[in-house]
């Protein structure tokens, strides 16, 4: 309303729609790719140069997200006090822009710490933050709608060329350099765009969904599209109503007042006493601090993912990606990040309006440039996706994408009018974009020349330990070892990951590093030789079918001497159930599952029962038991045994009789005859018998 007037309502709405079919963008990409974020995608649509044009605007985006939530949260709870202040009579005024950067300050600072100490916010936390949000958004519904009911208004006025107010102020105000045009005043389109641009401060956050979805827990991509519904949703009631019923139930004459607190000035502009009214205020205040501040941490993590990818790529020197020695964490772009959201906090002095312009150039054209790479890879990648923007018609063998095409149209539009009537803006973002992108250029041709061959790996710290333990691994009892010895064949892990429910069972992925009798002397192995660039390829890759799965896994390195003992004292010491290896290319699986058998006789008391899983490149599960158990009887069998019980149950009647007993039974007198002369028969016997069903013998 500051720059196009009372029609803004209208402007946010539009918005709103426009953030949904955006997050439709998203979902595509992330189907497509599960770091589908902006740089990952543009770089397959349309080349490494493009990819960082566009992750310098995004990070000029998430470097004013962080400023601007601070900010906003600081003036939320300005005005508060200062509503507290007058009501108290006193004379004491809180200065907004100051004391809202002030406490910006003091917010990124605590994420920073917060995010090197690598500590995630609670699941559980923010989801009872929703449930509070939630409570108040239903009130504020409520009440406003019984506000419009006792006092009567009218719907905002609907955008057109005689009721746009632009804003006229510094830097040509709404209008940038077409303030000497006439052409905002009389081409009802460019009018619309202008408000629009002016508009995009409540469209946020997407990129979030890309950052996010390698942690979205199996199945991914539904679960992503129900986050998207829940967002969009929230923010069509939320944003996009309390604008509305602003404009509504706050007077003209002090609504000016709460440009920068709109929130905070419906709630006492509602009908009812002022006690409750002021109640209501602190109630609302006090979600909007909450969910402002988690922005700000969402914006530093953000950040870091964008960073990190492009590291990773070999565009930034893989000394960025240094785990801190204590916390593990990426701390060097931590620190470039913060460094560089308060500079802007402290430039900006906490004006809102001036972060919010210059943030709409950065979120506008990554989002373009998004929309632009999806498009093309419509045509360049045309194989099946999970998801598909809506709106797509065949002509004979040719797709045509018109949703995909439309959006990306607008966006590109919207970039467009946002140059020519964001000054401060338009010169920020572009020196901003131009400054990283040079960055991006030179670090690039530095790190390739240093050949930094492992850039695009993962970065792990590598905690030392004497042996394996849960506690040190960090699972519980009854967990899965998955043994993973070469990053091209992990159709074990990947069996695995299909059928567990990591939430209940967790899953050790192992990978054994084998030494020569003289490599495993006197002297402990040091972090180095046990994890070498094998080994970072190798849980690299793990880590990627575990985030396409949507599951969790934990990483376990050993030095080893024999492949056997290693694996089940691994096991013995984890407290595993099942160990789960792929096909051997040098044994047969029986033969195999025999030297597994040998190898668990000579582990120290107490033996675990084992499960063994062995699976084939083309999927074929075979499972053997170790140690004591209840084999696996086939049909034949079964028929057998049953037969046998129902004979002597006739002739035994009246004793009663089980199936046990009768192979109780057996068992001993088969025992009898192998301690007498007869051994030599027996073990002859049983030969004729292996060779007679060796066909169609099941694996035990």
């Amino acid at each position: 309303e500051h720059f196009i007037g009372k029609t803004a309502p209208w402007f946010i709405l539009a918005i709103m729609l426009i953030a949904a079919t955006v997050a439709a963008l998203y979902i595509e990409s992330c189907g497509m790719f599960v770091r589908g974020g902006v740089y990952r995608v543009v770089k397959e649509a349309m080349g490494s140069t493009l990819a960082k044009f566009s992750v310098s605007a995004l990070m000029f985006d998430y470097v004013l997200t962080g400023p601007i939530s601070g900010v906003s949260a600081g003036q939320y709870l300005v005005g508060l006090l200062n509503e507290l202040l007058h009501l108290a009579h006193s004379k004491l005024v809180l200065p907004e822009n100051s004391t809202a950067a002030a406490f910006a300050i003091l917010c990124t600072l605590y994420f920073w710490w917060e995010n090197i100490k690598g500590i995630h916010e609670s699941s559980e936390k923010a989801l009872r933050i929703m449930y509070v949000t939630t409570v108040m958004v239903v009130l504020m519904v409520l009440w406003c709608c019984y506000t419009l009911w006792v006092r009567g208004a009218h719907l905002p006025p609907l955008p057109s060329l005689h009721n746009i107010v632009y804003y006229q102020g510094a830097h040509g105000g709404a209008l940038g350099w077409l303030h000497k045009s006439s052409l905002p005043y009389t081409i009802g389109f460019i009018g619309i765009l202008i408000g629009l641009g002016h508009s995009v401060l409540a469209m946020s956050g997407e990129e979030t969904m890309a950052q996010v979805y390698r942690e979205i827990e199996h199945p991914k991509l539904p679960n992503l599209k129900k986050a998207a519904w829940v967002i969009f949703l929230y923010s069509l009631v939320f944003t996009a109503g309390a604008t509305f019923f602003a404009v509504m139930i706050i007077p003209d004459s002090i609504r000016a007042q709460f440009q920068e607190n709109l929130i905070g000035g419906l709630a006492m502009s509602l009908v009812g006493p002022l006690w409750l009214k002021l109640a209501f205020h602190i109630f609302v205040v006090t979600v909007g601090v909450l969910m402002l501040a988690g922005a700000v941490n969402t914006a530093i993590v953000g950040s870091n993912g964008v960073l990190n990818r492009v590291s990773e790529d070999g565009i930034l020197p893989e000394w960025f990606r240094k785990p801190h020695k204590k916390f593990g964490t990426s701390y060097r772009i931590l620190n470039l990040v913060v460094v560089l959201q308060l500079l802007t906090i402290v430039l900006s002095r906490g004006d809102v309006f001036v972060l919010g312009e210059a943030y709409a150039f950065g979120v506008m054209w990554s989002f373009s440039m998004k929309g632009l790479a999806v498009l093309v890879l419509r045509y360049t990648e045309p194989g099946k996706r999970e998801y598909k923007v809506p709106l797509n018609f065949r002509t004979g063998k040719t797709e045509i994408p018109l949703g995909l095409a439309l959006i990306t149209l607008t966006l590109i539009a919207l970039c467009g009018i946002n140059l020519f009537t964001k000054e401060v803006a338009t010169v920020s973002g572009l020196a901003f974009t131009v400054i990283v992108f040079s960055v991006f250029e030179i670090s690039e041709k530095i790190t390739r020349k240093r050949a930094s061959a492992h850039a695009e790996l993962d970065q792990f710290n590598v905690e030392p330990g004497d042996d394996l333990s849960p506690e040190s691994v960090g699972v519980g009892p009854e967990n899965i070892l998955v043994m993973v010895r070469n990053y091209n064949t992990l159709y074990n892990l990947g069996a695995v990951l299909d059928r567990v429910d990591t939430r209940k069972q967790d899953v050790v992925a192992l990978h054994l590093r084998f030494l020569g009798r003289a490599g495993a002397g006197e002297y402990e192995l040091s972090p180095e030789q046990l994890f070498s660039s094998e080994e970072q390829t190798l849980f690299t890759r793990a880590l990627g079918l575990a985030e396409k799965k949507g599951k969790t896994i934990h990483l376990a390195v050993a030095g080893a001497t024999e492949k056997w003992d290693a694996i089940l004292r691994a096991a013995q010491s984890l407290e595993s159930s099942v160990v789960v290896l792929g096909a051997s290319p040098n044994r047969p699986v029986p033969e195999e599952a025999w030297v597994a058998g040998q190898a668990w006789e000579r582990l120290p008391h107490p033996k675990p029962q084992l499960t063994l899983e062995i699976y084939s490149p083309g999927g074929q599960e075979n499972i053997f038991y170790l140690g004591p158990h209840a084999p696996r009887l086939t049909p034949k069998e079964i028929d057998l045994l049953h037969g046998i019980w129902l004979e002597l149950s006739s002739d035994l009647a009246p004793e009663e009789i089980h199936h046990h007993d009768v192979v109780h039974f057996a068992l001993e007198e088969l025992r009898g005859e192998m301690t007498d002369s007869r051994k030599e028969e027996v073990v002859r016997r049983m030969k004729e018998h292996l060779h007679e069903i060796q066909t169609r013998r099941v694996p035990q």
